[in-house]
């Protein structure tokens, strides 16, 4: 097999790049179907069948539920054979040991616990109308698999750009850490939050704020009014971290300032869905600005655990 000439390399690395950003994207818009899904309601728009839908491959005369679930299904088989397709080409693209490769290796990971978490949710009846205190739990471990994914995804297109190796040790792996953790947990009471909107949704701010922090009220319930308090403290900390890693490292200054601005927007538009009592387009933006926020910061963070690049 002939070897690529470094001008043939660069080309294929660009096209590399481009491919792994849009696999990124569209897993970002499956995402987003599926916020629709529970939004809707429409979990058990299959049954409690998996992998096929109501006992067969395609529906026949199916209602808005279940058009709504089939389409999700159709969207994550469509993005099996993208991410297998972006692994492949990562190990023949990039040589043994280069942080391209591991990063779409362990996408294609978590691409497969990703559908074994879901067909669990399915199969155990974690959908729709549930209202289950162990839900949560099958929530919680579904949205760290998701944010895994998808950082996994990230990195994979961030590292395929030459940039250099990290370094997971001293402050600023500690401050990379911390907020990492407070966004992922963040993301937790937000999901479950979001799950309360759907399952007990409120006629007004005063009458919802009142249900929500009643000691007998559902595990989703009061969930929910903590999270909006959560949001503003886990906002404070992300401002911080942003300020201070672009004051440490002029390279880290422009994603700092990405997520700065994404931090801010994301605080405004979820004071805007709490106050028009979470319609599904605000709930299905709130999130889509949530997942831009999740790839700002692993990019800040990558940015700012990279080794530094001696100079010859």
């Amino acid at each position: 097999m002939p070897v690529a000439s470094p001008p043939e390399r660069r080309v294929q690395a660009g096209a590399f790049v481009r491919y792994a950003w849009g696999v990124l994207a569209y897993n970002v818009a499956v995402i987003l179907w599926g916020a629709l899904v529970r939004a809707t309601g429409s979990g058990a728009g299959c049954g409690n069948h998996w992998p096929n839908c109501g006992g067969t491959l395609v529906p026949h005369a199916p209602g808005i539920a279940t058009i709504i679930e089939f389409t999700h299904r159709a969207m994550t088989g469509v993005d099996a054979p993208l991410v297998v397709l972006l692994v492949i080409w990562a190990f023949r693209a990039f040589p043994a040991g280069h942080l391209a490769r591991r990063a779409a290796g362990f996408a294609g990971v978590f691409l497969v616990t990703e559908a074994l978490i879901g067909a669990a949710l399915v199969k155990l009846e974690h959908v729709a109308q549930n209202a289950a205190a162990a839900r949560a739990w099958s929530l919680s471990a579904h949205l760290i698999n998701t944010l895994t994914l998808v950082a996994c995804l990230t990195l994979t297109a961030w590292w395929a750009s030459d940039r250099p190796g990290i370094r997971l040790r001293g402050r600023d792996a500690w401050l990379a850490g911390v907020s990492v953790l407070t966004m992922v947990l963040l993301g937790i009471t937000g999901v479950i939050a979001a799950l309360g909107d759907t399952l007990f949704p409120a006629t007004s701010l005063a009458e919802g704020w009142v249900r929500d922090w009643d000691p007998a009220a559902n595990v989703f319930l009061r969930l929910r009014g903590i999270h909006p308090l959560l949001a503003a403290l886990a906002g404070s900390w992300l401002l911080i971290f942003a300020v201070t890693s672009a004051a440490r490292k002029p390279e880290a200054r422009r994603p700092a300032g990405t997520m700065a601005v994404l931090v801010t927007v994301q605080i405004l538009a979820g004071g805007l869905n709490l106050v028009l009592l979470a319609p599904i387009p605000m709930q299905i933006l709130h999130l889509l600005l949530a997942d831009l926020l999740w790839v700002s910061l692993v990019v800040l963070c990558a940015v700012l655990l990279q080794k530094p690049v001696r100079l010859a």
